[in-house]
């Protein structure tokens, strides 16, 4: 039997902080994520073996539908996910969520997704990890796929797509032109991406907007593994108009392995004529660039199956993984 307790703050969880089920979470996540409630179940012995949060009232918006969002969720069998998402289920309704939607961390800025096809290649640096058994627990209890995502690998960065060469002379013929992130002027390099960004992704499936103190906070913590040549800053008459954020896949040196990949992290690009086919060429440069520093392979990371990066990105790789949202009519 599992019994069901609605946390409201971080200060309910102080007597499961060394519990395995909190193993890694801050329960300080409850206040900075904007949580409106955590569900924690446990067992007879009163310790804990499922846990998510809810989200209500500030969600990503759905045409025709009233999101509610679970994420931080851990579970210790399916049995206790079964429970705690029903129990979540249970509190969405009466709040007027008409699709329950998971696991999302709040927003798609933050963590999200499950991996369902791991493939082959081991984790790559800053890629979300969840047990395997994750997907199956939410598929009993009657969530289904909303959306795949696709993490793909180019194994040959001499690779050339035959129309880079006309995009960068048209775009250079048109002022604009691009060059590595300035690692002196970080702070200022952050501020510039952080105001494209929310242009850029108003489109994204799901998206929210974020504060300029959370998006900056989130890339200040990974600052210290950039390599600020495989970042590429795109500027037209002094203004950013285009980035690639791209990072050292530094899990192969935690394995003992030479350091021969990178990731492409992001790629964002302002709408309109003038900046078309910029995508593209950012990724081919970064890809050359990294070429030339000795990389060997490049992951293009966690694309949405119907983004326009998953097109690029077909031009040089092959998926390696694959990953789903999942969503549950409520």
């Amino acid at each position: 039997m599992i019994e069901l307790r609605h946390v409201h703050a971080s200060e309910g969880l102080a007597g499961f902080r060394e519990s395995p089920l909190y193993a890694g979470f801050d329960p300080v996540c409850l206040e900075q994520h904007g949580v409106d409630l955590h569900l924690l179940g446990l067992d007879d012995a009163g310790e804990p073996v499922a846990r998510c949060s809810l989200w209500w009232r500030r969600v990503p918006e759905m045409p025709g539908e009233r999101l509610g969002v679970i994420g931080h969720f851990s579970a210790a069998s399916r049995e206790a996910a079964v429970a705690v998402l029903e129990a979540a289920f249970d509190v969405l309704r009466p709040r007027g969520c008409s699709l329950a939607v998971g696991p999302m961390d709040g927003n798609t800025w933050r963590r999200y997704r499950f991996v369902v096809d791991p493939g082959s290649e081991p984790v790559f640096f800053l890629e979300p990890e969840n047990p395997s058994e994750y997907p199956g627990y939410f598929r009993a209890a009657g969530f289904v796929a909303l959306a795949e995502y696709t993490s793909a690998l180019t194994e040959d960065l001499s690779l050339q797509d035959a129309r880079i060469p006309g995009a960068i002379a048209r775009l250079r013929a048109g002022g604009t032109h691009w060059r590595p992130l300035e690692r002196a002027r970080f702070e200022d390099e952050l501020k510039a991406i952080y105001r494209l960004s929310v242009i850029s992704f108003t489109e994204n499936f799901l998206y929210t907007p974020i504060g300029e103190a959370e998006f900056l906070a989130q890339y200040r913590a990974v600052e210290p593994y950039l390599d600020p040549t495989l970042t590429l800053m795109a500027e037209r008459e002094g203004e950013l108009v285009g980035y690639l954020f791209g990072i050292p896949d530094l899990n192969q040196a935690r394995r003992g392995e030479q350091v021969d990949t990178f990731i492409i992290k992001t790629v964002a690009v302002l709408p309109g004529r003038r900046t078309a086919g910029l995508g593209s060429v950012l990724v081919a440069e970064a890809q050359r660039i990294a070429h030339e520093k000795g990389y060997r392979r490049a992951i293009h990371a966690l694309m949405h199956d119907n983004n326009k990066s998953r097109n690029i990105s077909g031009h040089y790789a092959q998926t390696m993984r694959r990953y789903a949202l999942f969503q549950r009519r409520l």
